[in-house]
């Protein structure tokens, strides 16, 4: 399912997947997986929870708890998330001095965009959302994620708990990895009016 159709503002789990522009891997050159993280941080700090996630090269696949979102549509939840990642990651390129890769990015922009004062387009315009209904079509999006790095091109880790950016070791062991998760079935379990 595409980002063109609009996501209901009510609560839920979702499996979001958002992409680099032409699958430029822009976190891994940048190594800006921690701009991620950030975003992840101010999720949470709305009252939203992170379930599960890998951060790739060039793409971020999710599971997310979305809670209390008042109105405000998941697809701008969404979206300006990927703009402020967007903005990091171009300021990391331009420290870098990978002019190179920032007139890529340039080239991408349309013309519309353009007019409008866009510079660079970072992400793929729309993303992929999935709305996890019950545990065993959750239990595949999470097996999904977090095998993600062993699959096909990328072997980026033997097993599925090597990969740093990554809640899989979570999952398989109960110890966090770099970023903190809430186990998406403790969702039922939780107060909303003590989380916020």
């Amino acid at each position: 399912m595409s980002v063109r159709r609009e996501i209901p503002a009510y609560d839920g789990l979702y499996f979001i997947t958002f992409t680099c522009c032409h699958w430029l891997k822009l976190f891994e050159i940048t190594n800006g997986y921690d701009i991620v993280y950030n975003w992840f941080d101010h999720l949470n700090s709305k009252g939203h929870f992170i379930n599960g996630y890998v951060i790739m090269p060039n793409h971020v696949h999710a599971l997310i708890a979305f809670r209390n979102t008042q109105g405000q549509s998941i697809n701008s939840i969404i979206g300006t998330g990927k703009r402020f990642m967007a903005y990091e990651l171009v300021n990391r390129l331009e420290e870098q001095g990978n002019q190179e890769l920032l007139n890529q990015l340039a080239s991408l922009v349309n013309t519309t965009d353009r007019r409008r004062g866009k510079l660079h387009e970072v992400f793929e315009p729309s993303f992929d959302w999935k709305e996890c209904m019950d545990n065993k079509f959750t239990e595949q999006k999470l097996n999904y994620i977090h095998n993600n790095p062993c699959r096909g091109e990328w072997n980026l880790a033997k097993n599925p708990e090597e990969y740093m950016h990554s809640s899989a070791r979570y999952y398989a062991t109960g110890e966090q990895g770099i970023y903190e998760v809430m186990s998406y079935a403790l969702l039922a379990d939780i107060d909303l009016t003590k989380a916020l």
